[in-house]
C-alpha cells in the first residue's frame, strides 16, 4: 500500500499518505465505531477535515496533568508543550475555561456536579488519521505504517429530541436579567467595561454522534468539531475563530453581537436585522472593547508595530445568526510559537471582558458555577501551527449527561430584556439538535 503523493496539510507531519476517495462523514463513521479516542475537526461549510484515531492522550482534571496516566508538571499550556517535546505530531484536543482562570493565577474554585466533572484539558496524539480537503481525501500516518479503513454504516437520522422538560438551565429568565443588572452596576461602579456573562444548560445523556450529525446540519461552519477523548464528547458549530497561527502570524477573530436570522433566513426582513447589528451602539461598543484587549493581549508576543486590525466590524451571517466579528493580527517575536500566542490571548476577551483579570473575578462571583469546556478552545496544535476555535454553540457529554454554555457580553448600554432574548437565540440550535440516548 504505497504512497502515491505528497501528503495534504503537511504541517500535520505525516510519513505516510495514500489518496483515497472517501467523504468526511464515512472516514468518521468508520473510525468512530471502533469505539475509544477519535477527533473530527469538522468543517460543514465545504472546508478541510482532519478526522483521526491515536493512543497517546494528555488529560489535565482540576490543574494536574498526565500524559497517558503519569504525572506531568506544570499548568495545562506546560504540559501540552511538555507532551509536544516528548511525542511530537498533531494534537487535537480542548483547554477548558477553568484552565484559562488558572494561567491568570487565580483559583477557579470548587468544582461542583456538572461542568467541573469534565477535564480542564484533553489532548490526544494522532497516530493515524483522514484528510479531505474539498475533493481530495488522503490516509496519513505519524509512524509512517500503511492502514486501510474498514467501511462503517453511517448512521440514519433520528426522530426523537430530548424533553425539553428534562433541561435544567442554571438561571431562569429573571434570575438571568438580574445578573446583567448586577454587571451593568459593575461598570458603573468602575470595576469593568464589558462583562461576557454566562449561564448553563444541563440535559440528560444524549447520543453525542446523532446529536452532531442533527447540529452540522442545522448550522454548519468552518470551525466545528467532534472530539471524544476520555469518555467526554465536545460536539461544536462554533463559528469564531479564537487563534490562527500560520507562518509566524498570528490571527484571532472575535466575535461581538448576535442577531437572530428572519424566519425565513432572507428577505427584506432578514437584511433589516443584520443592519440594525452593525449599526448597534452597544454591539459596536462592546465589539471594540474586545478588539481593543485583543490588540493588547498580542502585542505581548508580537514583534512592534507589527499588530494590526485588519477588519472591524464585519457582519457575517450564518443560518440561524448574524455575527458581529473583527480581525486582529500580528506577526510573532522570533523563537515564539503558537503555544506562547496561546498563552498571551487565553482565556479570549470575547468570553471574559475587560479588563480580563479582574473581569473573571467578578463572573466567577456572578456566575455561580464553573463553566467547563465551554468558553475555552478546541482544535489542533501541530509543528509551528494552530488552528483553534472557540468553544461556543456546543454541546458537551458524558455518559452522566448533558452540558451546554451559553452567554453574551454585557456593557453599559444593556438592556436586561435583550440580553435574555439573546440568550435564547443562541441555545435554540444547541437544544434543538439534542438526541436522548
Amino acid at each position: 500500500m504505497p504512497a502515491t503523493s505528497a501528503p495534504l496539510l503537511p504541517h500535520l507531519g505525516a510519513r505516510w499518505a495514500r489518496d483515497v476517495a472517501i467523504a468526511p462523514e464515512a472516514a468518521f463513521a468508520a473510525l468512530e465505531a471502533a469505539g475509544g479516542d477519535v477527533v473530527w475537526l469538522d468543517s460543514s461549510s465545504s472546508g478541510t477535515h482532519v478526522i483521526g484515531v491515536g493512543a497517546h492522550v494528555l488529560l489535565v482534571r482540576e490543574g494536574r496533568a498526565s500524559l497517558d496516566g503519569e504525572p506531568i508538571a506544570g499548568d495545562a499550556l506546560t504540559a501540552l508543550e511538555t507532551a509536544r517535546a516528548a511525542r511530537p505530531g498533531a494534537w487535537l484536543g480542548w483547554l477548558g475555561y477553568e484552565a484559562g482562570v488558572r494561567m491568570l493565577g487565580l483559583d477557579p474554585g470548587a468544582h461542583e456536579r456538572g461542568a467541573g466533572r469534565f477535564p480542564e484539558a484533553a489532548w490526544l496524539l494522532l497516530d493515524r488519521w483522514v484528510v479531505v480537503d474539498g475533493d481530495a481525501a488522503q490516509l496519513q500516518s505519524r509512524d509512517g505504517e500503511p492502514w486501510a479503513l474498514e467501511p462503517a454504516p453511517l448512521r440514519p437520522p433520528p426522530l426523537t429530541r430530548v424533553d425539553p422538560a428534562r433541561l435544567r438551565w442554571r438561571d431562569d429568565d429573571a434570575g438571568y436579567a438580574a445578573k446583567v443588572e448586577r454587571c451593568r452596576e459593575h461598570i458603573r461602579e468602575g470595576d469593568s467595561y464589558v462583562l461576557c456573562l454566562t449561564t448553563a444548560i444541563e440535559a440528560p445523556p444524549i447520543d453525542p454522534i446523532a446529536t452532531h450529525a442533527r447540529l452540522r446540519s442545522a448550522s454548519p461552519v468552518h470551525h466545528g468539531g467532534l472530539l471524544r477523548i476520555a469518555g467526554v464528547t465536545v460536539s461544536s458549530a462554533s463559528p469564531e475563530t479564537f487563534l490562527r497561527v500560520e507562518c509566524g502570524v498570528a490571527t484571532t477573530r472575535p466575535i461581538k453581537g448576535t442577531r437572530r436570522r428572519a424566519a425565513d433566513g432572507r428577505g427584506v426582513d432578514d437584511a433589516a436585522l443584520a443592519r440594525e447589528l452593525h449599526e448597534s451602539e452597544k454591539e459596536r461598543a462592546e465589539n471594540v472593547m474586545i478588539v481593543d484587549l485583543c490588540r493588547n493581549d498580542l502585542q505581548r508576543v508580537c514583534a512592534p508595530g507589527t499588530v494590526e486590525v485588519t477588519s472591524l466590524l464585519a457582519v457575517e451571517t450564518y443560518p440561524t445568526v448574524h455575527q458581529l466579528v473583527s480581525t486582529v493580527r500580528g506577526r510573532l517575536l522570533p523563537g515564539l510559537g503558537p503555544l506562547d500566542a496561546v498563552r498571551a490571548l487565553f482565556p479570549a476577551g470575547s468570553m471574559t471582558g475587560a479588563p480580563k483579570r479582574r473581569t473573571v473575578e467578578l463572573l466567577q462571583a456572578l456566575e455561580g458555577g464553573p463553566r467547563g469546556v465551554y468558553a475555552g478552545c478546541f482544535g489542533l496544535v501541530a509543528g509551528e501551527t494552530c488552528q483553534l476555535a472557540m468553544v461556543i454553540r456546543s454541546v458537551v457529554a458524558d455518559e452522566h449527561g448533558t452540558h451546554i454554555g451559553v452567554g453574551g457580553g454585557v456593557t453599559a448600554l444593556s438592556e436586561a430584556a435583550f440580553e435574555v432574548e439573546e440568550l435564547h437565540v443562541k441555545a435554540a440550535a444547541m437544544l434543538a439538535s439534542l438526541v436522548p440516548r
